[in-house]
């Protein structure tokens, strides 16, 4: 074999393995897509979505507390609600908050705070009941708020999983038809090429 047709050998099989590493690399760069979607859904968006739920009920417990507790007797029993309540929003801060998300937490702690002073000026007798009921309506606002955000943000997602998963599979597609051709092309230069060379073997 002639160096020239050892030279086309070598370049055919590059050729080859660059289209092979090239796709490998593109289809690992989707999977990844789809994986950190995954697990942006579970860690970020469904764990969120249950800690608003929680302290959506630790809220609807207080509210119960204020229809039922005379105000001497209000502070003891919500303090074990409110203490939940920080442990939540806490928590709430370890996950992957967006920006329109943090906008709104940021709200849902101020209204939070509002609320307990409120609640404070209450027990005391400074302010009467029904000055517990905007601060209550704000926090219940921002909650449904973030709750509807969690929803946005999981259908943000799943698209880009999809998105991911159909490139992978048009990039599939074309990498089977540029073996093709590559392998027909590899063919013709070994078996045609050659015979421009015959006279020098």
């Amino acid at each position: 074999m002639t160096l020239f047709n050892k030279i086309k050998w070598v370049l055919g099989i590059a050729l080859v393995f660059v289209v092979i590493l090239t796709t490998n690399l593109i289809d690992r760069q989707n999977f990844d897509i789809v994986s950190n979607s995954i697990e942006t859904i579970y860690a970020d968006r469904l764990v969120a979505q249950d800690i608003i739920y929680d302290v959506t009920k630790l809220v609807g417990r207080k509210e119960v507390f204020y229809l039922t507790s005379e105000p001497t007797e209000l502070l003891p029993r919500i303090a074990p609600l409110n203490k939940s309540i920080k442990e939540s929003t806490a928590l709430f801060t370890e996950t992957k908050i967006t920006p329109k998300e943090g906008i709104a937490f940021s709200r849902l702690k101020k209204a939070l705070l509002k609320l307990e002073e409120v609640e404070t000026a209450f027990a005391g007798g400074d302010q009467p009941e029904e000055n517990l009921v905007l601060p209550l309506a704000r926090v219940k606002e921002y909650l449904d708020e973030l709750s509807a955000i969690q929803l946005e943000e999981g259908r943000r997602e799943l698209y880009e999983s999809k998105r991911a998963i159909n490139s992978a599979n048009l990039f599939t597609q074309l990498e089977i038809a540029v073996l093709i051709v590559m392998a027909i092309a590899i063919q013709v230069v070994i078996l045609y090429v050659p015979s421009l060379d015959s006279g020098t073997e």
